[in-house]
């Protein structure tokens, strides 16, 4: 595997392309980001998570505010003159079970939901936690409590499987709701992430680089399900 940072030469990119990628939008960025696998005509060989340049305009620093992109690949990829900026290592963890390491994650926390008569169907965790309250009590702390337990709960729930445990509760950060329009589809493609940080404790070490490798959750299409890791 290969993971890379990725930057965008933003004079390469339509007008067009350049508003919806630095609003966030996920379907553009995608559909950018296979530039960087020219002649490959398969299954999506990456996984990608999109932030912004935290650092100052400066020597051999991009200017804050600018979109930048970790990739994780299966193949190396190719950066793109006046388009696309490369910076590539091999991602090879050597991961031993008791391993504790720090992580960054944004995934599309959903259960399945079971309508009579239709197919199955699957649910945002964090709109499910929601529901049960009144209108006036949504904007509660109550509310906000139980959405975010809503989502450790759905990640505490596949660690086991994923190759890995939480021995500490996982910060909850950004919760957003996308809709992104994708040509020769009539209705809008909807989806929520969350970002969540903390501490994880390796329990099966090749199971969790598959994880890795494949992802956590779904909407890995749209920017979710890559996990980044460090030693803390």
């Amino acid at each position: 595997m290969y993971l890379s940072r990725v930057r965008v030469d933003l004079n390469g990119l339509s007008r067009e392309s350049l508003f919806e990628i630095m609003g966030g939008g996920a379907y553009a960025a995608h559909q950018l980001l296979w530039q960087l696998f020219p002649g490959h005509d398969g299954a999506r060989p990456f996984l990608f998570r999109q932030e912004m340049e935290e650092g100052d305009a400066g020597l051999n620093k991009a200017p804050k505010g600018l979109p930048l992109f970790y990739v994780l690949s299966d193949r190396e990829p190719a950066a793109s003159l006046g388009l696309l900026e490369v910076q590539c290592k091999p991602f090879a963890p050597a991961l031993a079970a008791g391993d504790q390491l720090a992580f960054r994650l944004r995934a599309n926390p959903t259960v399945a939901k079971s309508v009579a008569g239709k197919r199955g169907q699957r649910a945002d965790v964090m709109m499910a936690a929601k529901k049960p309250f009144s209108p006036e009590q949504r904007t509660s702390e109550e509310c906000a409590r139980a959405m975010d337990q809503a989502a450790r709960d759905w990640l505490k729930t596949r660690a086991e499987g994923a190759g890995f445990r939480l021995p500490v509760t996982p910060e909850i950060g950004a919760y957003r709701q996308h809709e992104l329009n994708k040509p020769g589809r009539r209705d809008a493609i909807q989806f929520s992430s969350v970002d969540y940080e903390g501490l994880l404790e390796v329990t099966e070490p090749e199971r969790l680089i598959e994880t890795l490798a494949h992802g956590l959750g779904r909407a890995k299409a749209f920017g979710c399900g890559l996990m980044l890791l460090r030693r803390p």
